[in-house]
C-alpha cells in the first residue's frame, strides 16, 4: 500500500504565485456610481433621457400618413402605459390610448406603428405579448 504524499501545494502557498494581487498604490478609486450609472454614462445618456419614449421611423411616418397628433395627456398616457407594461415583463405590447393604437418595443421605449383602431380592417394585432388599455 502507498501512502500518500503530502505533495499537494495548498490554495494559500500558490495565490501569491498566480494571482496577481494589487497594493493600495495601484488600486483604481471607486466613485460610487452604479452600474447602472455607469453604463449610461457609456451609452451617452442619462436617467431621464432613458426613460423617455421614442418613435421609430416609421411610426413617425405612420402618425403623419395617418393625420395623427398626440396630445399631452395622450402622451403622458402612452408612457404610463409602457411603463406597466415594462413593470409587467412585456417585450412587444399593444397600447390602446383612446382610440389610437401603438405597437411598443418596450425594453426599447420605442414606439414602432400608430394608427388609429377605425383602420385596422379586422383588429388583429401579430408579433406582441402583451396589451395595455388606457
Amino acid at each position: 500500500m502507498n501512502p500518500i504524499n503530502n505533495s499537494f501545494t495548498s490554495i494559500e502557498q500558490v495565490t501569491g504565485q498566480y494571482l496577481k494581487t494589487q497594493d493600495n498604490k495601484t488600486k483604481e478609486k471607486t466613485t460610487g456610481l452604479s452600474f447602472e450609472d455607469v453604463l449610461r454614462q457609456q451609452m451617452g445618456g442619462t436617467a431621464e433621457s432613458t426613460s423617455e419614449l421614442k418613435f421609430s421611423k416609421h411610426a413617425n411616418m405612420r402618425l403623419e400618413q395617418r393625420d395623427i397628433a398626440l396630445s399631452a395627456d395622450q402622451s403622458q398616457r402612452l408612457e404610463a402605459g409602457v411603463a406597466k407594461a415594462s413593470e409587467k415583463g412585456i417585450k412587444e405590447s399593444l397600447v390602446i390610448v383612446d382610440s389610437l393604437a401603438f405597437i411598443v418595443n418596450v425594453p426599447n421605449q420605442t414606439v414602432v406603428t400608430a394608427m388609429d383602431q377605425t383602420e385596422s380592417d379586422e383588429n388583429v394585432f401579430t408579433n406582441i405579448d402583451g396589451a395595455v388599455i388606457i
